[in-house]
């Protein structure tokens, strides 16, 4: 397994996590993970699961960096100090390693919403805070409204069938180093990835590599520098499946065949 460093944190995280929206696979997929080094958990408040993660990681906690998000209705300083903490209880846990806001929300100043957000790595309830599905300008207001913290992810939909993310808030967050977290990277399915070519263009990779289709599609994002990927697995198999999407790269001859068949 490969790692990257968390935005400017100093801290490495793989390049391969685990996503659990709609996850139903228990403990073992984790603790799997764990075992390969993807010891990245990401779940949410939204997803209305994180009693279930908190009792899956029992045992391996130390070893998980564990992510999980405020819903945007609760940006509001007090209903989002609240929520962190009623994460934290049904994590079962005594700190978030990274809190991140689940959506912007227009209606709520961004300044209250990051003080707010500044105040739980001050208490020691987060280490660190992240965004998700962030446009460029919202990126920038958020941490324009920040005192001392940095933003040191966020997390968009990033796959072969949706590079939308390419046209500016990659490379912005490559130059501000922003840790792009991609989820759907398999865009929720190899069946979605199949109905958008008809050339079979990852299958043709695959056989090229001798890598599994879905090892292709998710090295195909890790190609990008400060991406990482966090594909829903409900079973150990499939978590070992994934993993071996890390630690080698695409060719530049396999890379243009799948831009051929999945234009920007």
């Amino acid at each position: 397994m490969d790692f990257q460093e968390l935005g400017t944190s100093g801290v490495q995280i793989p390049d391969i996590g685990l996503g659990t929206w709609k996850y139903t696979g228990g403990a073992e997929p984790f603790r799997r993970a764990v075992e390969l080094g993807a010891g990245f958990i990401d779940t949410a408040e939204g997803y209305r699961n994180e009693e279930e993660v908190g009792k899956a990681l029992e045992g391996i906690r130390d070893k998980v960096f564990l992510a999980t998000k405020v819903s945007p209705g609760n940006l509001h300083e007090k209903d989002l100090l609240k929520a962190a903490d009623q994460s934290l209880k049904k994590l079962n846990v005594d700190v978030i390693d990274l809190y991140q806001i689940h959506w912007p929300n227009d209606e709520i100043p961004i300044a209250e919403t990051m003080g707010a957000m500044e105040s739980l790595v001050d208490a020691g309830k987060v280490r660190f805070i992240g965004v998700s599905n962030f446009f460029v300008g919202q990126m920038q207001e958020a941490q324009d409204s920040l005192a001392n913290a940095r933003i040191v992810t966020n997390q968009v939909r990033y796959s072969l069938i949706d590079r939308s993310i390419e046209s500016a808030l990659l490379a912005y967050c490559q130059e501000q180093g922003v840790t792009v977290i991609a989820y759907s990277p398999l865009a929720t399915g190899l069946g979605k990835l199949s109905d958008k070519d008809r050339t079979k263009a990852v299958e043709t990779v695959a056989a090229n590599t001798g890598k599994s289709q879905a090892q292709v599609a998710l090295n195909w994002c890790l190609r990008q520098p400060r991406v990482m990927v966090i594909p829903k697995a409900n079973s150990a198999t499939h978590v070992e499946d994934d993993c071996g999407a890390s630690g080698w790269r695409l060719s530049d001859s396999d890379l243009a065949i799948l831009d051929a068949a999945y234009p920007r």
